[in-house]
């Protein structure tokens, strides 16, 4: 594995160096002494309901007056910067419920295989195609380097509906290794050259938590790898790569971002290299925004022992917390339920549930009890509902251990989450970081395929969830969708598939509450509740402008909004040209 994970991270350098910088994503203003914003939708986001201001004043990074105009002038003084809005829409920066910075940079340098809307990825034979013209745009790194990835693809969406194979993958070469990652992050696809260097040949085994498919009729691997199956090889070369190569993909993560109105970025399930790397670049102050990082706590336990978590920034990035995965990916089949698939992979029964990440129960209570005693916030990975059983499992335990108090414990994605587990969920203080993106990127598949319409209907219940008195996030997960605040807003208003059906009627909420997600109830996910997430007085100035107001447009039209400048701190970090 070491020459193919050696390649590919010599050709991510290559092309990302090389390739063309977005100028508008990166370049940054420092904002005069005060500034004054007015005459547009000023969306305080203060209130239950929406609060508008006239205009609000910005100096030293923090807002020092929302209300009148005039007023706002006098408490800005020394001849502030006046910007016009010219009608449009300023809100607080938006906060990253859930999210894989880092991953997002590495997508961004690799080829993309995304289907529509984000990409042309609908088959396989595109997916081929688009893997040759990468390797065609890119000579002298392929005929160096000798290797070829691509990000993004989705079984679901493809015309087969099926994963490219190792014998598909060699029609692009049969002689470099070839490593197409899924769109959920969970499954992937190698061609024989790469499973000969990985060392998956016939008869190997699957490794715990992970599954490697076979051919038909045989132990030969196909070239698709499940959960643990691709994680291995994808952890090896991620520890091989150098503090140069990270810093180039973080900050590619950073650029996809700020184009979205994000002013605090997540890095879920971090790696110590990871860590460091956005650590040396907020010492270099080359950080233009907030990052706060959730080391993984199965593989950087040493790490977090060394280093712990930190409450304030140090120039834009943090320690959080700790993240901690139990189960797969629904769209790929590896999520944990308590029922089964409607349509179970490829030779498995039709009493298939997926399986679990961690089998033992005391396995888990273990990394809850190092969270709980250490006072670090954990994030868990629960896609299915069985997943969520062993987490409210281990957050019981662990609570009777140590006591009840403000821990914040997120359920990351409760996508398939029950309504009686959200009361206990609610009862120990644990906060769903809900995944509607899915409602139009798989809601068809969930449907027809994975959970079938009862259970499709219920995915993300947030609805639900508020009537039941809790609050939540909303998140995009990138890289496994692209890190769009509008998508999220849309689909959690308007849950409407591909297809056009409303995945769940009774579950979407207004576009204010979609609004609060992704701002104040994000703020208060990351316990920095009074620093940021609403226009207030002695908040900091993490602004976002839009071109439309989602609370005015028709809900159907959501995702056409633009995100028209970012805003950190009273420096502009993104303006589209």
């Amino acid at each position: 594995m070491k020459k193919l994970t050696q390649s590919i991270l010599i050709l991510v350098l290559l092309l990302a160096s090389c390739g063309k910088e977005d100028k508008s994503s990166t370049e940054q203003h420092t904002a005069s002494p005060s500034t004054v914003y007015f005459n547009g939708d000023i969306i305080t986001m203060q209130g239950e309901q929406p609060e508008y201001a006239e205009a609000i004043a910005v100096r030293d990074g923090k807002i020092i007056f929302v209300g009148e105009k005039e007023q706002a002038l006098k408490q800005a003084n020394e001849n502030p910067v006046e910007v016009d809005l010219k009608g449009k829409t300023l809100l607080p920066g938006f906060i990253d419920g859930h999210g894989h910075a880092w991953n997002a940079g590495f997508q961004a340098v690799s080829a993309n295989l995304l289907p529509a809307p984000d990409g042309t990825g609908n088959s396989i034979a595109t997916i081929i195609d688009l893997l040759k013209d990468w390797k065609d745009k890119n000579p002298k790194a392929i005929e160096k380097y000798r290797a070829i990835i691509g990000f993004g693809y989705d079984d679901a969406q493809l015309k087969e509906k099926r994963h490219p194979t190792a014998a598909d993958l060699d029609k692009v070469s049969d002689t470099i290794p070839v490593l197409i990652i899924h769109q959920s992050g969970h499954l992937g696809s190698m061609n024989h050259k790469a499973l000969e260097i990985a060392g998956y040949k016939a008869g190997v085994k699957d490794p715990p938590g992970g599954v490697i498919r076979r051919e038909k009729g045989s132990d030969k691997p196909n070239g698709v790898l499940e959960e643990m199956a691709l994680f291995i090889p994808l952890i090896k070369f991620m520890s091989t790569l150098n503090p140069e190569a990270n810093e180039i993909i973080a900050k590619a993560g950073v650029n996809a971002y700020i184009k979205f109105g994000y002013t605090t970025l997540q890095e879920g399930r971090a790696t110590k290299d990871a860590c460091e790397t956005w650590k040396k670049l907020a010492e270099r102050n080359e950080l233009p925004v907030d990052l706060a990082a959730y080391p993984d706590i199965q593989a950087e336990m040493a790490y977090m022992k060394a280093n712990g978590v930190q409450k304030d920034y140090n120039n834009h990035y943090r320690i959080a917390g700790v993240k901690l995965s139990l189960d797969g990916s629904p769209q790929g089949k590896t999520a944990w339920l308590t029922k089964p698939y409607v349509v179970p992979p490829p030779g498995k029964p039709k009493t298939y549930e997926g399986y679990p990440a961690i089998k033992e129960d005391e396995k888990v209570m273990a990394f809850f009890d190092s969270a709980f005693n250490n006072d670090w916030q954990i994030l868990v990975h629960c896609n299915g509902d069985a997943a969520s059983d062993q987490f409210i499992r281990a957050a019981s335990q662990a609570t009777k251990k140590y006591g009840k108090k403000d821990r914040r414990p997120v359920m990351v994605h409760s996508q398939t989450v029950r309504f009686d587990q959200l009361d206990s969920m609610k009862a120990l203080g644990v906060m769903p970081s809900f995944f509607s993106m899915h409602t139009y990127y798989w809601g068809d598949w969930h449907r027809d395929e994975t959970l079938g319409k009862e259970r499709a209907y219920k995915i993300s219940p947030t609805n639900t969830a508020m009537k039941k008195g809790m609050i939540f996030t909303e998140h995009h997960d990138a890289p496994v969708a692209l890190p769009s605040s509008i998508m999220i807003l849309h689909t959690t208003v308007n849950r409407t598939s591909r297809s056009g059906d409303v995945i769940g009627p009774d579950e979407r909420v207004s576009p204010y509450v979609a609004l609060e997600s992704i701002t104040k109830w994000a703020a208060y996910q990351y316990f920095e509740e009074d620093k940021k997430g609403m226009l207030k007085e002695g908040m900091l100035a993490d602004l976002v402008i839009l071109d439309k107001n989602p609370l005015k447009v028709a809900p159907e039209n959501i995702k056409d909004i633009q995100v028209l400048e970012t805003i950190k701190e009273g420096n502009t970090v993104f303006k589209k040209e």
